[in-house]
């Protein structure tokens, strides 16, 4: 018996099979041996083969065909059944007694032979049995090793095949691609889960044809991303591209967009995912790219990559273990004869147990950029009250530490009352942590910042813009801002010296008298020489900041500042 997973298609519960023999004692007997297990279709010349193998391609399970027939012969039916793809489902035992017809008729697609004169009658049926069931079994793994939609292997599989290709061919190069679809889920949102659905099918089709005209691998990965992979050389990517995008020309309605990532000779010494890894990584660099369509992977970007998603992983348990060091730059008063000590900006550095001291920018660009900054904001905030509450109690000083809050800070709804809790906690008051708000801030969403601005300030923090006249601000706006204190974009400081035109000069003089306009205090931070802390006594500037002074300093080092 044939084994039970598979599927019947007749409505007997047996199995179709299609007896193709011109001898009608031949068609007689087969069908007498086979009639108790299955039910059968006959025909008698090749032209009626096509036409019931046509007619019942989805329901037929095996076609025992006789190569010598009159219209056409045997020969002639498979060359035609695998012009119209049906061998790889439907298998094709031949009837022959000629041994030497065997070999062109595997080159055809035949799956096994039955010799004339016939066999005992249980051999027959045997091989009849064996071949359906080996059929349906290869139709199972397909099933499995296939993506249903476009037919393309799964990435399982293809990982699999992939290797064993490397096994094969070794020392062959070889080389990765990735395509993908730009932003793909608003394609099936706007024209709908059908017309996503056709063009995956159709980019499958075209990479079926490279498949067929190559030889090399190509599979879905997941969603609207396909892999191929190749010996070096054998593809051309731009070409590649192309192809695919002229299957699309008449459905592209939605002007769809697909970018391309190659790692070409792959690294053997990686796995084969990652290596497909790499060329997404390529891929992905053009997500937001209008201009450029494809792009090789580069063993640094990718190293820069991997090196972000580590910070993103390690962050929390960074936290946790208080890996991040609050340090404090001096900023001192300039009004007067001699520099006075009288507040700080809190910085943040991250001290890796492994990695040693990591860049604040490497890891804050990150972190603003996917919304982490907020859980760094808050520990920054606590650390600086507790500093802050601790040199007020030993050495009975008011120095005040601006720390910075981002925009994704300035959209939180609690932010006033979560501010509040952590300077009550530490025993401050509002006047001792200064709130820094860049420019831009203000600049994206005004109308959000102010109102936030607007509260914190009634209840009685103090706000500082930085980064001021690093070009977002417009004058009607600057007429709006709720502000405490100016602090002028330390690029201005540092083009005093290359400054031959005066420009830079006067652009400081402009923002100055903005700020004396505003009535508001003004902070110059990156003050590293004498000549400029000159010039800035000279614009009127209220506070300096900078190397000249001092540099960013460990807590323990600022508070040994204090005490002398």
């Amino acid at each position: 018996m044939l084994k039970s997973h598979v599927r019947f298609y007749s409505a007997t519960g047996k199995r179709l099979v299609l007896v193709a023999d011109d001898e009608p004692v031949n068609r007689e007997l087969l069908t007498y041996i086979l009639q108790g297990d299955f039910d059968l279709l006959t025909a008698s010349n090749g032209r009626e083969v096509l036409q019931l193998v046509r007619e019942h391609a989805e329901r037929l399970s095996l076609v025992l065909l006789d190569l010598m027939m009159p219209e056409l012969d045997g020969f002639r039916v498979l060359e035609s059944m695998g012009a119209e793809g049906l061998l790889p489902r439907l298998p094709v035992i031949v009837i022959t007694s000629e041994k030497a017809a065997e070999v062109r008729s595997l080159r055809l697609g035949a799956s096994d032979f039955i010799t004339k004169p016939f066999e005992l009658p249980e051999v027959i049926l045997a091989r009849v049995q064996r071949t359906i069931e080996l059929s349906e079994d290869r139709d199972i793994l397909q099933g499995t090793e296939r993506d249903s939609l476009t037919g393309l292997f799964n990435k399982e599989f293809f990982y699999r095949y992939a290797a064993q290709y490397d096994r094969v061919h070794d020392g062959k190069a070889m080389d990765a691609y990735v395509l993908d679809i730009n932003h793909f889920h608003l394609v099936n949102e706007i024209n709908g889960k059908a017309y996503g659905d056709l063009v995956l099918r159709r980019i499958a089709e075209q990479l079926r044809r490279v498949v067929a005209e190559t030889g090399c691998m190509a599979a879905r990965r997941e969603g609207d991303r396909f892999m191929v992979y190749a010996p070096h050389g054998c593809l051309d990517g731009e070409t590649l591209l192309a192809g695919v995008m002229q299957q699309l020309d008449d459905i592209n309605s939605a002007r769809i967009r697909i970018r391309m990532g190659i790692y070409p000779e792959a690294d053997r010494s990686v796995s084969v995912e990652e290596r497909f890894d790499r060329a997404k990584a390529a891929s992905d660099s053009l997500r937001d790219n209008y201009t450029r369509f494809i792009s090789i992977y580069d063993r640094s970007a990718y190293e820069q990559q991997m090196f972000a998603e580590q910070l993103i992983d390690e962050m929390d348990t960074a936290l946790l273990h208080r890996q991040f060091e609050v340090w404090f730059q001096p900023k001192y008063d300039i009004r007067g004869e001699s520099p006075r000590l009288t507040s700080a900006e809190a910085l943040v550095r991250w001290r890796h147990p492994e990695r040693g001291m990591i860049s604040p920018g490497r890891f804050i660009p990150l972190f603003e950029k996917n919304g982490l900054i907020q859980k760094l904001d808050h520990y920054v905030w606590r650390e600086a009250a507790a500093h802050c509450a601790r040199w007020k109690a030993a050495y009975g000083v008011d120095i005040p530490v601006s720390v910075n809050v981002s925009r994704i800070d300035i959209f939180d709804p609690d932010l006033v009352p979560k501010l509040l809790k952590i300077v009550s906690d530490a025993g401050l008051t509002t006047d001792d942590l200064l709130l820094e708000i860049t420019e831009s801030a203000y600049a994206e969403d005004s109308g959000q910042i102010i109102q936030a601005v607007a509260a914190l300030r009634e209840r009685g923090f103090r706000i500082e813009m930085d980064d001021f006249g690093s070009g977002y601000s417009s004058l009607n706006m600057l007429a709006e801002l709720p502000l405490d204190i100016l602090k002028l974009d330390m690029r201005f400081v540092r083009a005093l010296e290359k400054d031959g035109s005066g420009k830079a000069l006067r652009m400081l003089e402009l923002m100055t008298d903005i700020a004396r306009f505003l009535q508001v205090p003004v902070i110059a931070e990156g003050v590293e020489t004498k000549d400029q802390l000159d010039i800035m006594k000279r614009l009127g500037v209220d506070t300096v900041q900078g190397y000249y002074f001092s540099k960013p300093l460990p807590a323990e080092e600022f508070e040994t500042l204090l005490s002398s």
